[in-house]
Protein backbone atom coordinates (compact mmCIF):
# COMPACT_ATOMS: atom_id res chain seq x y z
CA UNK A 1 0.00 0.00 0.00
CA UNK A 2 1.11 3.27 -1.13
CA UNK A 3 1.29 5.84 1.54
CA UNK A 4 -0.91 8.94 0.78
CA UNK A 5 1.63 12.36 -0.31
CA UNK A 6 4.84 9.75 0.74
CA UNK A 7 6.17 11.45 -2.48
CA UNK A 8 5.90 15.24 -1.72
CA UNK A 9 8.51 16.53 -4.29
CA UNK A 10 10.14 15.08 -7.45
CA UNK A 11 12.70 16.02 -9.69
CA UNK A 12 12.35 15.67 -13.08
CA UNK A 13 15.34 15.96 -15.77
CA UNK A 14 15.97 17.43 -18.66
CA UNK A 15 16.89 14.74 -21.28
CA UNK A 16 17.19 17.06 -24.64
CA UNK A 17 16.42 20.51 -25.86
CA UNK A 18 14.07 21.34 -28.88
CA UNK A 19 15.73 22.95 -31.88
CA UNK A 20 13.02 24.14 -33.83
CA UNK A 21 11.71 26.29 -36.61
CA UNK A 22 9.50 28.28 -34.13
CA UNK A 23 11.74 30.73 -32.18
CA UNK A 24 8.56 32.42 -30.79
CA UNK A 25 4.90 31.56 -29.37
CA UNK A 26 3.37 33.34 -31.93
CA UNK A 27 2.37 30.98 -34.86
CA UNK A 28 3.24 27.87 -33.41
CA UNK A 29 0.34 25.21 -34.24
CA UNK A 30 -2.08 24.69 -31.15
CA UNK A 31 -1.86 20.87 -32.05
CA UNK A 32 0.92 18.84 -32.88
CA UNK A 33 0.58 17.22 -36.76
CA UNK A 34 -1.72 20.71 -37.92
CA UNK A 35 1.48 21.61 -39.60
CA UNK A 36 3.26 18.36 -41.34
CA UNK A 37 5.86 20.73 -42.55
CA UNK A 38 6.91 21.91 -39.10
CA UNK A 39 9.90 20.82 -38.46
CA UNK A 40 12.87 20.42 -35.59
CA UNK A 41 14.99 18.26 -33.91
CA UNK A 42 15.81 17.10 -30.32
CA UNK A 43 19.18 17.19 -29.30
CA UNK A 44 20.14 14.63 -26.34
CA UNK A 45 22.07 16.58 -23.12
CA UNK A 46 24.49 14.16 -20.91
CA UNK A 47 24.01 11.86 -19.82
CA UNK A 48 21.82 10.88 -21.88
CA UNK A 49 23.23 11.76 -25.48
CA UNK A 50 24.04 7.43 -25.79
CA UNK A 51 23.46 6.17 -29.08
CA UNK A 52 22.19 2.91 -26.92
CA UNK A 53 19.41 4.52 -25.38
CA UNK A 54 17.68 5.34 -29.06
CA UNK A 55 18.40 1.68 -29.72
CA UNK A 56 15.62 0.54 -31.67
CA UNK A 57 13.46 3.55 -31.74
CA UNK A 58 14.29 3.83 -35.67
CA UNK A 59 12.20 1.11 -36.43
CA UNK A 60 8.83 3.88 -35.33
CA UNK A 61 7.59 6.29 -37.44
CA UNK A 62 6.03 8.40 -34.46
CA UNK A 63 6.74 9.47 -31.08
CA UNK A 64 5.16 10.84 -27.69
CA UNK A 65 7.73 14.09 -26.54
CA UNK A 66 7.03 15.11 -22.90
CA UNK A 67 8.06 18.47 -22.29
CA UNK A 68 7.94 21.42 -20.15
CA UNK A 69 6.61 24.95 -21.16
CA UNK A 70 9.15 26.59 -19.97
CA UNK A 71 8.15 30.32 -21.03
CA UNK A 72 5.26 29.66 -19.05
CA UNK A 73 6.51 28.73 -15.82
CA UNK A 74 6.56 32.29 -14.21
CA UNK A 75 2.60 33.19 -14.82
CA UNK A 76 2.06 30.07 -12.85
CA UNK A 77 -1.07 27.75 -13.32
CA UNK A 78 -4.90 28.72 -13.68
CA UNK A 79 -7.84 26.46 -12.63
CA UNK A 80 -9.77 27.73 -15.66
CA UNK A 81 -8.78 28.69 -18.72
CA UNK A 82 -10.27 30.00 -22.40
CA UNK A 83 -9.80 27.74 -25.62
CA UNK A 84 -8.79 29.79 -28.46
CA UNK A 85 -11.09 27.07 -30.30
CA UNK A 86 -14.38 28.28 -27.99
CA UNK A 87 -13.24 31.86 -29.25
CA UNK A 88 -11.20 33.35 -25.84
CA UNK A 89 -15.06 33.62 -24.23
CA UNK A 90 -15.59 30.71 -22.61
CA UNK A 91 -13.78 28.95 -19.36
CA UNK A 92 -13.11 25.01 -19.63
CA UNK A 93 -11.12 23.82 -16.90
CA UNK A 94 -7.24 23.17 -17.08
CA UNK A 95 -7.76 19.36 -16.80
CA UNK A 96 -10.28 19.63 -19.63
CA UNK A 97 -7.91 21.10 -22.00
CA UNK A 98 -3.58 21.09 -23.45
CA UNK A 99 -3.29 25.07 -22.28
CA UNK A 100 0.26 25.39 -20.96
CA UNK A 101 -0.82 26.91 -17.64
CA UNK A 102 -0.79 23.40 -15.40
CA UNK A 103 0.52 22.76 -12.12
CA UNK A 104 3.62 21.23 -13.38
CA UNK A 105 3.61 22.94 -16.90
CA UNK A 106 3.91 19.60 -18.48
CA UNK A 107 3.30 19.18 -22.53
CA UNK A 108 2.24 15.87 -24.75
CA UNK A 109 2.66 15.89 -28.50
CA UNK A 110 2.77 12.96 -30.96
CA UNK A 111 5.43 13.83 -34.23
CA UNK A 112 6.79 12.13 -36.98
CA UNK A 113 9.82 10.63 -36.44
CA UNK A 114 12.10 11.48 -39.26
CA UNK A 115 14.85 10.18 -38.94
CA UNK A 116 18.31 9.82 -36.19
CA UNK A 117 21.52 11.12 -36.30
CA UNK A 118 24.20 10.00 -34.31
CA UNK A 119 28.18 10.47 -34.12
CA UNK A 120 30.83 12.79 -31.92
CA UNK A 121 29.15 12.34 -28.77
CA UNK A 122 25.91 13.95 -29.95
CA UNK A 123 22.74 12.05 -30.66
CA UNK A 124 19.85 14.21 -32.20
CA UNK A 125 16.37 13.01 -33.57
CA UNK A 126 14.65 14.69 -36.64
CA UNK A 127 11.00 15.60 -35.88
CA UNK A 128 8.14 16.59 -38.27
CA UNK A 129 4.90 18.02 -37.76
CA UNK A 130 5.52 19.60 -34.52
CA UNK A 131 4.29 22.04 -32.36
CA UNK A 132 7.55 23.05 -30.07
CA UNK A 133 9.41 26.22 -29.64
CA UNK A 134 12.98 26.50 -29.38
CA UNK A 135 14.77 25.93 -26.60
CA UNK A 136 12.03 23.78 -25.31
CA UNK A 137 12.96 21.36 -22.43
CA UNK A 138 12.39 17.60 -23.45
CA UNK A 139 11.51 15.48 -20.01
CA UNK A 140 10.94 12.19 -22.25
CA UNK A 141 10.22 10.26 -25.31
CA UNK A 142 8.26 7.30 -25.77
CA UNK A 143 7.58 5.50 -29.13
CA UNK A 144 3.90 5.91 -30.40
CA UNK A 145 1.93 2.61 -30.72
CA UNK A 146 -1.16 2.38 -32.98
CA UNK A 147 -2.62 -0.35 -31.60
CA UNK A 148 -2.49 1.28 -28.25
CA UNK A 149 -2.52 4.94 -28.58
CA UNK A 150 -5.41 5.22 -31.34
CA UNK A 151 -8.29 4.72 -29.46
CA UNK A 152 -11.07 4.45 -32.47
CA UNK A 153 -14.03 4.89 -30.17
CA UNK A 154 -12.55 8.07 -28.72
CA UNK A 155 -14.69 11.55 -28.29
CA UNK A 156 -13.28 15.20 -28.67
CA UNK A 157 -15.55 16.21 -26.53
CA UNK A 158 -16.16 20.15 -26.23
CA UNK A 159 -13.84 20.44 -29.57
CA UNK A 160 -15.73 20.64 -32.78
CA UNK A 161 -14.61 18.64 -35.42
CA UNK A 162 -15.99 21.35 -38.00
CA UNK A 163 -12.55 23.41 -38.35
CA UNK A 164 -12.99 25.87 -41.02
CA UNK A 165 -8.77 26.63 -42.64
CA UNK A 166 -8.75 30.09 -44.47
CA UNK A 167 -7.59 30.67 -48.07
CA UNK A 168 -3.78 31.85 -47.76
CA UNK A 169 -2.15 33.81 -50.67
CA UNK A 170 1.52 34.94 -51.51
CA UNK A 171 2.20 38.17 -53.09
CA UNK A 172 4.74 37.65 -56.09
CA UNK A 173 7.83 39.08 -53.66
CA UNK A 174 7.49 36.84 -50.57
CA UNK A 175 6.38 34.13 -53.16
CA UNK A 176 9.67 34.94 -54.85
CA UNK A 177 11.72 35.22 -51.54
CA UNK A 178 10.32 31.47 -50.61
CA UNK A 179 11.32 29.83 -53.56
CA UNK A 180 14.79 31.06 -53.35
CA UNK A 181 15.01 30.34 -49.41
CA UNK A 182 14.01 27.16 -50.33
CA UNK A 183 16.35 26.30 -52.90
CA UNK A 184 19.18 27.78 -51.02
CA UNK A 185 18.57 25.88 -47.50
CA UNK A 186 15.84 23.08 -48.35
CA UNK A 187 13.56 24.58 -46.10
CA UNK A 188 9.65 24.20 -47.58
CA UNK A 189 9.05 27.72 -46.29
CA UNK A 190 5.89 28.64 -48.14
CA UNK A 191 4.42 25.09 -47.34
CA UNK A 192 4.97 25.80 -44.34
CA UNK A 193 3.54 29.18 -44.14
CA UNK A 194 0.27 27.87 -45.65
CA UNK A 195 0.13 24.90 -43.58
CA UNK A 196 -0.05 27.51 -40.19
CA UNK A 197 -1.96 30.67 -41.79
CA UNK A 198 -5.07 28.25 -43.14
CA UNK A 199 -5.78 27.44 -39.51
CA UNK A 200 -6.05 31.18 -38.41
CA UNK A 201 -3.11 31.69 -35.37
CA UNK A 202 -4.54 34.77 -34.49
CA UNK A 203 -5.57 34.88 -30.77
CA UNK A 204 -9.19 35.55 -30.15
CA UNK A 205 -8.75 38.87 -28.31
CA UNK A 206 -6.86 40.49 -31.60
CA UNK A 207 -9.27 39.01 -34.95
CA UNK A 208 -11.47 41.89 -34.61
CA UNK A 209 -8.65 44.81 -33.74
CA UNK A 210 -5.87 44.01 -35.77
CA UNK A 211 -5.80 42.97 -39.53
CA UNK A 212 -1.62 43.04 -39.97
CA UNK A 213 0.70 40.24 -38.07
CA UNK A 214 3.80 38.74 -38.28
CA UNK A 215 5.74 35.90 -37.22
CA UNK A 216 9.07 34.18 -37.19
CA UNK A 217 9.97 31.58 -38.73
CA UNK A 218 13.82 29.63 -38.39
CA UNK A 219 15.18 33.69 -39.36
CA UNK A 220 12.64 34.51 -41.57
CA UNK A 221 10.31 37.61 -40.84
CA UNK A 222 6.92 36.58 -42.32
CA UNK A 223 4.32 39.18 -42.37
CA UNK A 224 0.74 38.95 -43.84
CA UNK A 225 -2.90 40.63 -43.60
CA UNK A 226 -6.54 39.52 -43.00
CA UNK A 227 -8.54 40.68 -46.22
CA UNK A 228 -12.14 39.49 -45.34
CA UNK A 229 -11.57 35.74 -44.53
CA UNK A 230 -8.07 35.49 -46.56
CA UNK A 231 -5.03 35.66 -45.40
CA UNK A 232 -2.52 37.21 -47.90
CA UNK A 233 1.22 37.04 -47.22
CA UNK A 234 2.91 40.72 -48.39
CA UNK A 235 6.80 39.99 -46.84
CA UNK A 236 9.06 38.15 -45.71
CA UNK A 237 12.33 39.44 -45.00
CA UNK A 238 15.52 37.80 -43.33
CA UNK A 239 16.62 38.96 -39.81
CA UNK A 240 19.59 41.09 -41.76
CA UNK A 241 17.31 42.36 -44.23
CA UNK A 242 15.27 43.78 -41.71
CA UNK A 243 18.50 45.68 -40.45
Amino acid sequence: MIKKNSVENFTIHTIGVIRSCFVEKFGIPRQPGLAPSACAEIELVEPYNRQEMVQGLERFSHIWIQFLFHETLSEGWKATVRPPRLGGNRRMGVFATRSPHRPNHLGLSAVRLLGIKTGDDRVRLELGGVDLLDGTPVVDIKPYIPYADCLKDASAGWLSDDFIKISVEFLHEPAEFCREYERTTGRKLARLIEEILEQDPRPASQRDRKHHFGMMLWEVNVRWKIDKERCVVTACQTLEENG
